[in-house]
């Protein structure tokens, strides 16, 4: 779980090898698939502009991994699979997608012999990699995270990959699809009698003894869509200003009790430190929304940080618990 450390959420290389053709047997082209030149402004604020929308993609991050398969633009390299494969199931890969390594040291050489037209990777993972990829390939840097505009930063890094890869229009059909999804869940939990109602999101890990517990602040992805369907986060203490997250204890947990909060937590991994690693804890038994049967475990593979399918995940989960 030490890939949870506050500062080791970001990106990494996502990258595999495929057949020139996977792309088109997954999706039919868009309008704008075959078109020529595209030129688009990537988070860096650098122009990147390619002869004709990539085809052949490496991801180095299961967010930006998720959203190219969700365009029908499977990626030809990926950092990760197996990983990926247990945290993120809004999308599933081509058993074609060659991994390239780990998100934290994805192999330039594996990436590099791929001959991608793109790399498309995150801000976090910094300008070392990327110098070193862009002598053989362009790179395209989404912002991945901003905890001051998380939902609108979504659509930006959508819009930008979707534009990269000739696939404008099933980029707005996705986030039309959870714009829908928002407004439907907005109506459903106020239906529930759940609008305005507090929640709480949460990972954590243990070393030994101690539980760490990773809460998920104002201004991270999945706070800001509890936000938008109408929920309330009552976790208030200023997470870090790029992902909203922040760290703290069994102990530090108490500021939530009495509250009335659903305490919603992920352990797609299969080790569930709530329930295994707090057992028998005294001060984890007493907290109100344990005693009460609201401490819920998210469905496996719901990625937090993913694309809108996993936002899609998200939101349809944390409904279903409201209306239990």
């Amino acid at each position: 779980m030490k890939r949870f450390t506050l500062l080791a959420v970001a990106a990494v290389a996502v990258l595999a090898a495929g057949a020139c053709g996977t792309t088109e047997e997954i999706a039919a082209p868009s309008s704008d698939a075959t078109a020529g030149p595209v030129t688009v402004k990537d988070g860096r604020g650098k122009e990147i502009t390619l002869p004709k929308p990539a085809t052949r993609v490496v991801s180095l991050e299961w967010g930006e991994t998720e959203i190219l398969a969700s365009l029908g633009v499977m990626p030809v390299g990926s950092a990760d699979n197996k990983g990926f494969a247990v945290w993120d199931t809004a999308v599933t890969l081509d058993p074609s997608v060659k991994d390239v390594g780990t998100r934290g040291e994805p192999s330039v050489d594996s990436v590099v012999a791929l001959q991608p037209d793109l790399v498309v990777m995150e801000a976090e993972r910094g300008a070392p990699i990327v110098a070193q990829l862009e002598k053989y390939v362009p790179v395209l840097v989404t912002i991945g995270s901003d905890a001051r505009r998380n939902l609108d930063r979504l659509r930006d890094d959508v819009t930008m990959i979707a534009t990269a890869v000739g696939k404008k229009a099933e980029g707005d059909g996705l986030l039309a699809d959870l714009d829908a999804r928002i407004a439907s869940a907005k109506t459903e939990l106020a239906s529930a009698g759940a609008a305005g109602k507090p929640f709480a999101m949460a990972d954590g890990w243990k070393e030994g003894s101690t539980v760490s517990v990773r809460m998920f602040g104002r201004g991270a992805l999945v706070s800001d869509l509890g936000t938008a369907i109408g929920l309330r986060n009552a976790w208030t203490t200023a997470g870090d200003p790029q992902w909203g997250l922040g760290q703290t204890d069994v102990e530090g947990v108490k500021a939530l009790d009495g509250k009335g909060v659903t305490f919603f937590y992920n352990a797609s991994d299969g080790v569930d430190v709530f329930a295994d690693g707090l057992r028998g804890n005294a001060i984890w038994d007493a907290l109100d929304f344990v005693e009460a049967g609201r401490a819920r475990k998210l469905p496996s593979g719901i990625w937090t940080f993913g694309g809108p399918k996993s936002c899609i995940q998200w939101i349809d989960a944390v409904v279903a618990a409201y209306q239990a």
